[in-house]
């Protein structure tokens, strides 16, 4: 087995997101600070407390996947299936001229935060109406969270590990992170890894909404999501998914490969605190960033750009900035910091994927992209959030951060590549 000095590199991405339905439209929406939020259309939200939502404006999943696959999979599994195929497309990889060997030493790591809600409230209604015979043998399979890492290596053929990580909100860096720690073990070569959530349902609205954690601008969903504002109210929920075709530097560079990035390193941490609330100091968050920091051989000064949690709730934003603060010291107001979550929504599982793709896009192109919908500061707020307009700077390093209920917390270090 190969030591843990295998270099890890991005070198194919894909997206579905409420920006745009490809990793070019995804980009060109942040950069432009535009809000993917606007009153639900994909069911009748009447009689709900939020209204609104960021939806995937477009999206024919018949328009990507046959059409007896697009109808026996739960909308989570079609997204997964369509960002992966993105993903292999844009590394320039032909599976089916693969050898099986090769195949049997990729994997697919690749997650969601809740999974087959719609077909659970689906089948959970047929139960109740007509009993075990209108129950569909599919169900379960549908349903199950780990489903759609075992269609996509059955799409391409990919017999390495395979397995879905479920961490809420982490759930996207966590899955990047543990198949960037498997390929530089060499239990791997290389992984389709990311993170997909389909949680825009009557029953999912309904379900955060009853929590009070989404925001209730139902007169101004466009505006709704305002991290870092003095006048947040909760986030918007989102809907989508990100993938990314992650390898081993050497196979990268054998088969010539475009490097988009290279990952540096994972922290993670619980806060051991509240099942959903964040500790209101930022420990966790400080666990998981000096972690990711001495993973990748870091100092707080390296880096440039931090793509933040940020959902735009009050609690959580004050304890991230708190925990940047602590963590980068007088570095904490020279770095810029955003929170793409501010056009998307709150992708859920997904978000850390998609967040990812935000930070590598940023090292590609010099480009932070922005915080939109700021209007008064928020005094515990304080460091460069990028508000309102993307800023044109150098970016070498950025950090992805992504935290869950439960009090998972995760950050990624992505690095521009440098032969």
């Amino acid at each position: 087995m190969a030591g843990t000095s295998r270099r890890v590199v991005v070198t194919g991405m894909g997206a579905l997101t409420p920006l745009g339905l490809s990793v070019e439209e995804y980009w060109r929406g942040l950069v432009e600070g535009e809000s993917g939020a606007a009153t639900i259309e994909s069911f009748d939200p009447e009689g709900l407390r939020v209204t609104f939502a960021c939806e995937l404006d477009g999206f024919d999943p018949e328009d990507h996947l046959p059409a007896k696959q697009a109808r026996r999979v739960d909308p989570f599994s079609q997204y997964a299936l369509v960002t992966a195929d993105q993903a292999v497309a844009d590394a320039g990889l032909d599976p089916d001229g693969m050898s099986q060997d090769e195949k049997d030493r990729i994997g697919v790591v690749y997650g969601t935060g809740i999974g087959g809600i719609k077909t659970f409230r689906d089948q959970a209604e047929e139960f109740i109406e007509g009993g075990e015979k209108r129950t569909s043998p599919f169900f379960i399979p549908t349903l199950i969270p780990d489903i759609a890492a075992g269609q996509i290596a059955m799409a391409h053929g990919f017999r390495g590990p395979n397995h879905a990580m479920v961490s809420a909100c982490a759930t996207g860096n966590h899955n990047i992170g543990d198949a960037y720690r498997m390929i530089q073990r060499g239990d791997m070569d290389a992984a389709l890894c990311g993170g997909t959530d389909a949680c825009v349902t009557r029953l999912g609205i309904a379900g955060f909404a009853s929590m009070r954690a989404l925001s209730t601008r139902n007169d101004d969903p466009a505006r709704a999501s305002r991290p870092f504002d003095a006048h947040r109210d909760g986030f918007v929920m989102g809907e989508g998914a990100g993938a990314l075709f992650i390898e081993d530097l050497e196979r990268a560079r054998a088969r010539g490969a475009t490097i988009y990035a290279e990952i540096e390193g994972i922290g993670m941490s619980a806060d051991a605190h509240h099942l959903t609330a964040p500790d209101p100091e930022g420990g966790g968050v400080c666990l998981a960033l000096n972690r990711v920091l001495d993973n990748a051989g870091l100092e707080p000064t390296d880096v440039d750009y931090i793509n933040a949690h940020g959902t735009s709730t009050p609690l959580g934003d004050e304890a991230e900035t708190k925990a940047l603060k602590k963590v980068f010291d007088d570095h904490a107001y020279d770095l810029n910091v955003s929170s793409t979550k501010s056009m998307t929504g709150h992708l859920l599982g997904a978000a850390g994927a998609i967040e990812a793709i935000a930070a590598i896009q940023a090292l590609r192109h010099d480009v932070v992209p922005p915080t939109i919908n700021f209007d008064e500061a928020d005094p515990a707020c304080d460091l460069d959030y990028t508000f309102n307009e993307a800023e044109e700077r150098p970016v070498s390093v950025a950090l992805s951060n992504a935290f869950g209920f439960g009090g998972h917390n995760t950050s990624l270090a992505l690095r521009a590549y440098d032969e």
